[in-house]
């Protein structure tokens, strides 16, 4: 069984559903700019988890928000004199991009909030009727955190030591409200700070909070309970807490059986900050010459409940990690014959199931992979490896692939120049016929042309130079 860690219960819990059908929810970016490498680590994890799902048999419904009403969209579209819809685009299209460069599975839904508009006015309505809204002084709609006593159960603060701004709104009006940590559910327009942005409601012109945006597409896409949410350890408190108090205030259900949340991502053991120097987009790292799957490789390697040092080193080591996979495609390719098997495929399946299974212990997961890889060139080295049993190995690599999704499987080998072939041919005969003086010639202007000599059981075989 998969065992997935619940933030709300602090406890590993099996995934069992009937219908082996799970509905996930999982918070997008806000569109005002490109996303950056800590966002795409939580994205990252969460294509590992779907694809684990799918991976352990169950089918998977998710959606993934797309916020583009924001302060920060708002001002950025005002200060450029243009429409939020002009002013997000861009960004939303750039955040596609990257998804497809990091080989991250397109989802179900992606919601923009600026869609649902009207499911978000219905919510505040229905939590009206329920008592758990009030008006502050500037026509401000609040939730009264007061009305809702099981609040704070997912992240397990103590309330009473919150501080102002507990409501995670950069709002001005703090003082206006009743607890620290009620939180807005419509924002009374502000001319200066809205411009020509709002939306018209029975409660006035205005825009709606940013909690509220996340329940009315969950609930209106997913339903009123859905199986599992998922964010960055930094969306816990208050966004995830408020998203549970205003769906279960609207819907009296249950809203989430399994809380998944990511830890935080540091560059050089810093929290990533544009004025340290550290701020990676992930066109920054393509421009330096680095992969979108040694970037995926790097931000999956680690288990996602712990954090993740972000280090250009590390992406060298991604690199070098993901030439072993290819290395061993290519060998694995190049056995003929047949031998007796030597059984090394099933442990390492099991012991990869079993750290999949477990909580997506990655780490246990990839050493799996790469203990196989040694003891796979071992039997190659040793000439005690089949062409069954090699296919059967690259079949294992294409199967747990479908959850790493990284690995350089179906790469050919490079095309060499017919001239650099011919030259190996000439070497090889002189080797046979003991002409060290011209083998070591055809050796040296081969070095001279960029390529290495690897001699295998399987006859010489050119590769680039590192």
């Amino acid at each position: 069984m998969l065992k997935i860690f619940n933030t709300e219960t602090r406890q590993k819990e099996e995934l069992y559903v009937k219908n082996r059908r799970m509905k996930m929810y999982t918070c997008g970016p806000t569109i005002y700019d490109f996303a950056h490498i800590g966002n795409f680590r939580t994205y990252v994890f969460e294509d590992l988890l779907r694809r684990s799902l799918f991976y352990f048999g169950f089918q998977v419904e998710q959606a993934m928000n797309l916020t583009d009403v924001d302060d920060k969209t708002i001002r950025g579209a005002l200060q450029k004199k243009i429409s939020l819809h002009e002013y997000t685009e861009p960004f939303k299209q750039a955040f596609f991009e990257d998804l497809k460069t990091l080989n991250i599975q397109k989802v179900e839904h992606y919601p923009s909030a600026t869609d649902f508009i009207p499911q978000m006015i219905q919510m505040i309505q229905k939590l009206i009727q329920k008592g758990y809204v009030y008006e502050g002084s500037d026509g401000s709609l609040y939730f009264s955190i007061a009305k809702f006593p099981s609040y704070g159960r997912l992240s397990h603060l103590n309330l009473k030591e919150l501080k102002g701004n507990a409501s995670g709104e950069n709002s001005a009006d703090e003082y206006d409200k009743d607890h620290v940590a009620d939180f807005v559910l419509w924002k009374a327009y502000h001319a200066e700070r809205d411009g020509n942005i709002f939306w018209e409601s029975p409660f006035g012109r205005g825009r709606p909070g940013w909690h509220i945006e996340c329940s009315a597409m969950a609930t209106a896409l997913l339903g009123d309970s859905i199986d599992i949410h998922c964010g960055g350890v930094d969306n816990m408190f208050p966004h995830h807490e408020n998203e549970i108090a205003q769906s279960e205030g609207c819907t009296g259900c249950h809203f989430v059986r399994l809380w998944v949340h990511v830890e935080h991502l540091l560059v050089n053991h810093k929290k990533m900050s544009k004025s340290l120097g550290n701020f990676y987009t992930l066109r920054d790292l393509q421009k330096q010459g680095y992969s979108g799957a040694e970037v995926r490789y790097l931000l999956l390697s680690t288990h996602y409940r712990t954090q993740l040092n972000f280090t250009l080193d590390g992406l060298e080591a991604a690199r070098a990690s993901l030439k072993r996979v290819h290395e061993i495609s290519l060998r694995l390719r190049s056995i003929q014959g047949e031998r007796p098997e030597i059984g090394l495929l099933e442990k390492a399946k099991l012991c990869f199931q079993e750290a999949l299974s477990d909580d997506l212990n990655i780490s246990s997961a990839l050493a799996a992979l790469f203990n196989l890889i040694r003891e796979l060139n071992t039997a190659i080295d040793n000439q005690k490896l089949g062409q069954k049993e090699a296919c059967l190995a690259l079949s294992l690599f294409q199967e747990w692939d479908q959850v790493l999704a990284v690995l350089p499987l179906e790469k050919k080998e490079e095309e060499v120049p017919l001239e650099l072939l011919d030259m190996l041919k000439i070497r090889d005969v002189a080797r046979r016929e003991k002409n060290w003086a011209l083998s070591d010639q055809m050796r040296d202007a081969i070095l001279k042309k960029g390529y290495i000599i690897e001699d295998t059981p399987q006859g010489s075989k050119l590769k680039n130079s590192p």
